[in-house]
């Protein structure tokens, strides 16, 4: 095996080494923690939020999300949020989903309430806000300037 051939392996190795490492910080960065508790929260809509996305509290990632399912009698998204047992939030906390930026992805920002009473593993978190859609909000806005111009 020349010199040349030698190199270019340990290049393609490393190359490959480099990848492997990328892909295991991915797999860890969306693991649900393996203890804690769950709630739930059902949105109108949760466009932008999928299974692994984050779970913010004061801009802070403390969780993710760890399930989505339609509810069908109540056609709402249901969300399951994964949480450390170090988290304990107020019964009257809310959930809003919020995002990145404009072209960035969303996350789950929970907003600790009041309350004395803590919510307890597989509670809902009953104040919502669902995702706003950029493309409604700009087809709003040409609408608005469309009938001012009339």
């Amino acid at each position: 095996m020349s010199d040349d051939s030698r190199a270019e392996l340990i290049a393609g190795g490393l190359v490959l080494a480099v990848a492997a490492g990328f892909l295991v910080f991915a797999g860890s960065a969306r693991m649900v923690p393996a203890s804690g508790y769950e709630l739930t929260a059902a949105f109108p809509s949760i466009e932008g939020i999928e299974k692994g996305s984050e779970v913010r509290l004061a801009g802070v990632p403390v969780g993710r999300v760890s399930d989505i399912r339609l509810n069908p009698e109540t056609y709402y998204a249901e969300a399951r949020i994964s949480l450390p047992d170090n988290i304990l939030l107020p019964s009257d906390s809310a959930a809003l989903i919020q995002s990145d930026g404009l072209l960035g992805g969303a996350y789950l920002e929970l907003q600790p309430g009041g309350s004395l009473d803590n919510l307890s593993p597989g509670d809902e978190i009953e104040d919502v806000q669902g995702a706003v859609s950029l493309l409604s909000l700009m087809m709003k806005f040409v609408d608005s300037q469309a009938s001012n111009s009339e």
